[in-house]
């Protein structure tokens, strides 16, 4: 499940800072709450940024245990500034290519798949059945992308909107 919509200006590069959820989060984990209805999970995590566990205790998952591995792409340097004022001449490298450019500091989106995908894999191997995780929008691309829904290449057409619920279905993996 996505965090709820957050209290950050248009334009503002963020990832891993702990910023704020808008006013309406009330109404929004209401909303996140009634999706999660009358469903089961063997185990819940959430990212450990506060958009995400307000979210989860909102939802009645106060105790999720949370994984730095679930957390959104790391802007490095460029993070809470404007990417219209960021002047790192790498930006322009990383819009030409973030699947493997990583931002001044921070990730690329592969090094997020990649740990993204770390935490997959351990979730596999474990006897769970059903597993909620509250992260984010570029969490939920890397898992639809390792669970074979989109690929690399459009990921980010079909990034999913705040408060809202993906369902994957991953097969266990043989040890």
């Amino acid at each position: 499940m996505r965090h709820t919509a957050v209290d950050v200006p248009a334009g503002m590069c963020y990832g891993q800072t702990d910023v704020p959820l808008r006013p309406t989060f009330p109404e929004e984990a209401k909303k996140c709450a009634e999706q999660l209805q009358n469903l089961h999970f063997d185990a819940v995590y959430s990212s450990p940024l506060s958009r995400c566990t307000r979210l989860a205790t909102a939802c009645g998952y106060a105790t999720a245990k949370h994984d730095h591995r679930i957390k959104e792409l790391n802007f490095g340097e460029w993070e809470m500034q404007y990417f219209s004022q960021i002047k790192d001449p790498r930006l322009q490298l990383w819009y030409d290519d973030y699947l493997h450019i990583r931002t001044t500091a921070g990730e690329s989106f592969i090094d997020q798949y990649n740990r993204v995908s770390q935490f997959i894999k351990e979730l596999q191997e474990k006897p769970y059945e059903n597993v909620l995780a509250f992260t984010h929008g570029g969490v939920l691309i890397c898992a639809q992308i390792y669970a074979g829904v989109i690929s690399m290449e459009n990921a980010f057409d079909k990034i999913p909107p705040y408060g809202s619920l993906i369902i994957l279905e991953l097969p266990h993996r043989k040890k």
